[in-house]
């Protein structure tokens, strides 16, 4: 069985302040390489991404830094796994012949027409079944608790919603960067020898998140502390009604040790996490 392979071209753009790709923009060429795997195979498959495809998980493990050079990523893809209405997707990233990032991702096939789940289809399954290959899953990380947290105001913008009429499973990763960035901001003194870098980030897509005025909310606590790691878990939800509709987990890793007035600061955010959520029913 070979992997599909797909060449995935990088933006300037996706640089971010520290000098490499951002971690947020992996997510853009899991997608496209994702998306090229269904259109260049079976007529099954090229109907499956039609009719309406969720993206309903991702892990992914940042191995190694990248940097925009003027040559493509390579994406190794396959699926791994396989259920009566759900399939999950591996991906090995090179840049060149270093293994960058390794990732993870669940998804479902979903009836525009009613918005519903759906089952797969015989051919569906069948097409899914000639890409398979056995990976062990990456360990979840913890999942927010119900207590505690810092609270980030979640605008939605127009640009953010998909061809499917919601917001595109690429910018949760960007939403929850946002609110990371700003707990670590009150909690932390920067200074200009501190690097940080993502680690590893999944996400549970619980149910799609729509454009509107009024803002989201995103909680944020602080999960564990390590000599130089933290480990993060939040929620995106709707502060009026209390509906969730994504929690993630996040491991940032300093470029030196964390000092006691870090280790305190940040203990104002601990909190006790629960575990993976529940996937979208």
């Amino acid at each position: 069985m070979t992997t599909h392979s797909y060449l995935c071209p990088m933006r300037w753009g996706d640089m971010d302040a520290q000098g490499h790709v951002n971690n947020a923009a992996f997510l853009d060429y899991l997608q496209e390489a994702r998306v090229d795997f269904l259109l260049t195979g079976p007529e099954a498959l090229h109907r499956l991404l039609d009719t309406g495809v969720l993206v309903v998980s991702h892990q992914v493990e940042y191995l190694h830094p990248v940097q925009v050079t003027g040559q493509p990523l390579r994406v190794e893809l396959w699926v791994d796994s396989l259920g009566a209405s759900r399939f999950f997707i591996s991906y090995s990233l090179f840049d060149g012949d270093q293994l960058v990032t390794r990732a993870r991702t669940g998804a479902a096939p979903f009836d525009l027409a009613t918005s519903t789940l759906r089952r797969l289809h015989a051919d569906e399954r069948s097409a899914l079944q000639s890409a398979r290959m056995d990976r062990q899953p990456l360990r979840p990380l913890p999942r927010p608790g119900s207590d505690g947290g810092h609270h980030f105001a979640l605008r939605v913008r127009w640009s953010d919603i998909d061809s499917y009429a919601h917001v595109n499973n690429v910018k949760y990763y960007d939403y929850i960067q946002e609110a990371r960035i700003a707990l670590m901001s009150e909690a932390l003194e920067w200074t200009a020898e501190d690097m940080w870098v993502l680690v590893r980030q999944d996400l549970d897509y619980l149910r799609p998140l729509d454009f509107r005025i009024e803002p989201y909310q995103v909680r944020t606590v602080v999960a564990a502390i390590g000599n130089r790691s933290i480990t993060l878990a939040a929620d995106i939800t709707d502060p009026a009604s209390g509906a969730r509709y994504a929690s993630a987990g996040t491991v940032v890793v300093k470029s030196r040790p964390l000092t006691p007035a870090d280790r305190t600061r940040l203990a104002a955010w601990e909190s006790r996490a629960g575990r993976a959520g529940t996937l979208l029913r």
